[in-house]
């Protein structure tokens, strides 16, 4: 597996396409073609979603997604699918859906529907195990402290890094900041954030990301904040990726995917995501299961917050107005005059700065904000000249600890700091 970071002008459509979708947040679900070009870049796409093509078991599973997802077409849709497309593999199917002609449209409307069926099977394969949150967060911070450290060796220009979990008191005041006050919509309870070495370095941090961590069909629609660059004019830059854009799935093009968090500043930068991890689960886990829950496969998934920002535009993001210190104490302000005049407080001297997408005086060519914060209940680390030995890439961390990771050392531990 590749670990090294890949140039711009080795990009395939694919790549530019998961890069595409992570800044903007769309759905799958509204793609209407796929870009794979062989059989080995299918591969990787099945093995980034937790199948293992070769294991027996994954491919009966995946056969029977597959099935299911042709039986809902016929039975509840009286959707007509040519024996061809039906008799074709998992494998076929991504290649005909990266065709042209009905059969194409065939292949991707049953690959969407496969896609949601896989979905509601992991999320209800959680609910049948005996296994808490701190241990599923432990089997992510594990897979992701793994992948990072990869990146690190193969010598990604990764400068900082981050992982954590949400304390309860940042918890209590988002809930009580947010108009929608329901746990069930708090996506940051564990999240992760990246420093590059430069804005030019993002795209191939976040296409190995893809690759390797998350597939790019798991990005959560509507929760991507891009504040750092437009995309269509960051391409035209690079002829390569010119090229490409006239294929990339259609659809209005925003120079910004603008956040409408009120407590950030209006100079705030940063892109901002949400993953639901697919997660394979370990056979000792598996077999705890009650019977019902085998024929939903090894794979379930978690919510987690990525963010990543270059090391200029970190600093920069630190000063001022848009510090994470004035950000919090917005934040407080507005949490403790809705407690106390409710929605009185909405008209009052000491409002929220600002409206969503507005921009303050004097700097009308600012990006829209972002809505989270990096460091929010765990210390930045420093990556200066980072190198890990291979014997130590795929170390991680304790249950709720914040990942560090040093020059020519082991990824260490240490306890993630109050709630400022």
């Amino acid at each position: 597996m590749r670990h090294s970071p890949k140039r711009l002008e080795d990009f395939s459509v694919t790549d530019l396409e998961a890069v595409r979708i992570l800044l903007r947040g769309d759905s799958v679900i509204d793609w209407h073609r796929l870009n794979f070009v062989d059989p080995a870049e299918v591969r990787a796409f099945l093995v980034a979603n937790a199948f293992d093509p070769e294991n027996t078991s994954d491919r009966a599973r995946m056969d029977a997604i597959k099935a299911e997802a042709i039986a809902f077409l016929r039975r509840h849709l009286e959707y007509s699918i040519p024996r061809p497309v039906e008799e074709a593999s998992v494998e076929e199917l991504f290649l005909i859906a990266s065709g042209k002609g009905h059969r194409q449209t065939c292949a991707c409307t049953i690959l969407k529907c496969m896609h949601i069926i896989h979905h509601l099977d992991g999320r209800e394969l959680l609910f049948m195990l005996p296994l808490s949150h701190q241990e599923l967060f432990h089997l992510v911070e594990a897979k992701v402290y793994r992948t990072i450290g990869e990146m690190l060796v193969g010598g990604y220009p990764i400068v900082e890094f981050v992982g954590g979990r949400k304390h309860k008191d940042s918890l209590y005041t988002k809930l009580l900041s947010k108009q929608e006050t329901i746990a069930a919509q708090v996506y940051d309870k564990l999240r992760f954030r990246i420093v590059t070495e430069s804005e030019d370095d993002m795209f191939p941090v976040m296409e190995h990301l893809t690759k390797t961590l998350f597939p790019f069909n798991y990005i959560i629609p509507g929760q991507s904040i891009n504040s750092v660059f437009g995309f269509k004019q960051h391409c035209e830059a690079v002829p390569h990726l010119a090229e490409m854009l006239p294929k990339m799935q259609a659809g209005k093009d925003l120079d910004f995917t603008p956040s409408d968090n009120v407590f950030s500043a209006a100079s705030y930068r940063i892109i901002h995501f949400v993953v639901d991890m697919p997660v394979r689960l370990p056979h000792a886990v598996l077999e705890k299961a009650p019977a019902a829950a085998w024929s939903l496969g090894p794979v379930t998934f978690v919510v987690c917050e990525f963010q990543i920002i270059d090391r200029v535009t970190e600093a920069t993001n630190e000063k001022g107005d848009a510090s994470h210190a004035q950000y919090k104490e917005r934040q407080k302000r507005a949490v403790m005059r809705r407690l106390q005049l409710g929605k009185q407080s909405e008209s009052g001297p000491d409002s929220p700065p600002r409206t969503p997408g507005s921009v303050a005086p004097g700097s009308q060519a600012t990006p829209p904000p972002a809505e989270v914060r990096p460091s929010d209940g765990f210390p930045a680390v420093s990556l200066a000249n980072p190198t890990l030995r291979s014997s130590t890439a795929t170390s991680v961390c304790e249950v709720g600890d914040s990942a560090e990771f040093s020059a020519n050392a082991s990824p260490a531990t240490k306890p993630s700091s109050p709630e400022g």
